[in-house]
């Protein structure tokens, strides 16, 4: 999705719960600071709306913006606004002022790379600025035990949530790389392998019989005058033939075949360990049953199945040879009638349709 629509709130919402957590314990480490320096009563609203509202505030914002991406980014910089200022307010106060500055900077770095590190920068500086603007410059360098204890909630369990947000992030990522990855292999319409990656499978398979690691059979298939169907039914109907084909092959195969759509209305089988003689068996199953399958979209229309054989042979010399030798087998399918099945090479194996 765009950074502008659905992503850009994605964004907004990983931000939200560091931002609670960050802003909600860091006002303990700025006030720890700043009770010993007589503060106006306006500067701790301001804490406390820095502390507690702001990062309810931001998300809203972000939520209700058309585009939350950028909202959001620009409400990261606020905070280092907001950042750079309690630096100053506080006088520099050490390490009060390292803690709240190093978790802007972690917020920046994880928001945007360095790019956006720079900006935060930027805008940290803007808030020093400010800030002594209103109180003039000073700096505390003495930190005493109260400000180092407010400081640890923030040293430690500041990092463990940016650190889970991070982890939840690689594991959607992980998960995105992984659908995208299934996407690149198969096919769109009928959720088998695409012409490319089966063929990628065939020679990885040819390289295991070439081995002597096992015997394997591929298989051609072609829906029987498809094109009549495009031409007389239309596509939508002519797509739900090519889906029905592809769900009756995912059932009638093995967990370790390989089904692919080969192109148009051909589709394509690897089955690994099986000899010609049984791979048959299974596609004349196959070819059987799709036979009694109907479209909801045209209940009377019959679908048949031209299908061609080859086994694994020594003399083949490459994959594209095993795969020529199926696919003049369904040639010869075809010219015997289409409706059965033929092994290259034995053409009186053809197994027509007893009804045609």
């Amino acid at each position: 999705m765009d950074r502008s629509t659905g992503s850009g709130l994605s964004f907004a919402k990983r931000i939200y719960l560091p931002r609670c957590i960050g802003l909600g314990i860091g006002f303990f480490c700025v006030a720890a600071a700043l009770a010993p320096l007589q503060t106006a009563p306006w500067v701790w609203v301001l804490l406390v709306f820095n502390g507690f509202l702001w990062p309810h505030l931001a998300y809203q914002l972000a939520r209700l913006s058309p585009v939350p991406f950028k909202t959001e980014r620009r409400s990261l910089l606020i905070d280092s606004i907001f950042g750079g200022f309690w630096a100053a307010a506080m006088q520099f106060n050490v390490l009060p002022t390292v803690t709240i500055l190093a978790m802007m900077a972690m917020d920046n770095v994880a928001a945007g790379g360095m790019r956006f590190f720079a900006k935060g920068g930027l805008a940290m500086l803007a808030g020093m600025g400010l800030a002594m603007l209103v109180f003039g410059p000073g700096f505390s360098p003495d930190t005493n035990m109260l400000q180092l204890y407010a400081c640890l909630p923030m040293l430690i369990l500041y990092p463990l949530a940016l650190g889970w947000v991070s982890y939840r992030l690689s594991i959607k990522l992980a998960e995105h790389k992984q659908a995208l990855r299934t996407a690149s292999r198969t096919d769109s319409l009928t959720r088998l392998f695409n012409h490319g990656y089966w063929k990628d499978l065939l020679q990885q398979e040819f390289i295991k019989c070439r081995g002597g690691q096992q015997r394997a059979t591929v298989a051609l298939i072609d829906l029987d005058h498809f094109k009549d169907i495009n031409d007389r039914h239309g596509h939508l109907v002519g797509d739900s033939v090519l889906r029905l084909l592809s769900e009756q092959l995912v059932r009638s195969l093995r967990q370790e075949d390989m089904a692919g759509r080969y192109g148009g209305d051909e589709f394509c089988v690897i089955l690994p360990n099986t000899p010609p003689v049984l791979a048959s068996e299974v596609m004349e199953r196959l070819r059987q049953e799709l036979g009694e399958v109907r479209s909801p979209l045209a209940p009377e229309l019959k679908i048949s199945l031209s299908i061609g054989l080859a086994g694994y042979s020594p003399f083949q010399l490459d994959a594209t040879h095993w795969l020529k030798a199926a696919d003049e087998a369904l040639y010869q399918a075809k010219q015997d009638g289409r409706d059965r099945v033929v092994i290259a090479g034995d053409a009186a194996e053809a197994q027509p349709n007893p009804g045609s």
